[in-house]
């Protein structure tokens, strides 16, 4: 099967590391995925909050794209993105006028006939946890995780369509057919607050204190994450949490492809590991993964 691969706005810009163990592990596993040529930005929750035509236009605008290279099914890494290009699918469908219009802005007609999936739900769902398991060539023995998903990737749950909204699993068993003891908690699905990154900033130091507090109870090595979004804003801001609440954490925070690369065989560089905050190598180093 060819996939088509939605890039967006930072697969090779703010989250350059996620593109690059992405683009490791699907040559790693002999996908068939291209990059899709001809593509504009999503508009994410950005064009949400201005316009909702604008919105639903310039994910329509990708789709249509999508259908002429002849992608049947999009990879869109992004998780805003997959949730932006999922929820345009299904206003289009349900809503004639909103589609009529839509196709008026961006001058394209919208004829259906591809798929988007999430990242979490390619490797899942389409690649399956069987063939990832087969292709471990250095288990990640020892190492011991929480998987943060973040309140996207499985909501709502009438678009994503995928796992189970309030309990998501989907992570952790990837992780676990890694080898790695991935643990389960109870704020796995809780906000980061990166929507109020700029006009509240408290805000979103209080979401990520609370949700790093709870995770350094449970002793790991590092926390799993999907979302670029999610893995910025816990990673960048760790130092000024630190200050404010006078504590200590370090805790590295880790695209899940990046560990799936690691354990597939691909080596620090061919992953972005250097391009994170909170450094992984010297627990990696200690557990005999690097």
């Amino acid at each position: 099967m060819k996939y088509g691969l939605y890039p967006g706005c930072s697969y090779e810009g703010t989250a350059r590391e996620f593109g690059e163990s992405v683009d490791a592990v699907c040559n790693i596993l002999d996908l068939d995925v291209e990059e899709l040529k001809d593509w504009i930005c999503c508009g994410a929750s950005s064009a949400h909050n201005t316009s909702h035509l604008l919105a639903t236009a310039l994910p329509l605008y990708t789709l249509v794209s999508a259908r002429k290279a002849g992608f049947k099914k999009l990879l869109a890494p992004c998780i805003a993105c997959a949730w932006r290009l999922k929820t345009a699918i299904k206003e289009i469908k349900e809503d004639e006028k909103l589609r009529l219009k839509a196709e008026g802005v961006v001058g394209r007609k919208f004829e259906g006939g591809t798929e988007v999936f999430n990242i979490v739900e390619f490797f899942t769902e389409e690649v399956g946890l069987k063939k990832i398991e087969k292709a471990v060539k250095k288990p990640l023995k020892g190492l011991k995780v929480v998987c943060y998903y973040g309140c996207m990737l499985t909501r709502p749950p009438k678009v994503a369509d995928f796992d189970v909204p309030e309990d998501p699993q989907s992570v952790d068993n990837i992780m676990r057919v890694l080898g790695a003891e991935s643990l389960d908690w109870p704020y796995k699905t809780e906000c980061c607050g990166v929507s109020f990154a700029l006009s509240r900033t408290d805000v979103v130091i209080k979401l990520c204190h609370d949700l790093l507090e709870e995770i350094k109870k449970l002793g790991v090595d590092m926390i799993v994450v999907a979302c670029s979004l999610c893995q910025t804003n816990l990673d960048m801001r760790q130092k000024e949490i630190e200050k404010k609440y006078n504590t200590k954490y370090g805790i590295p925070i880790v695209y899940f492809t990046q560990l799936m690369g690691l354990a597939l065989g691909a080596g620090s560089e061919d992953i972005g590991l250097r391009r994170l905050i909170v450094d992984p190598s010297p627990i990696l180093k200690k557990k005999g993964i690097l």
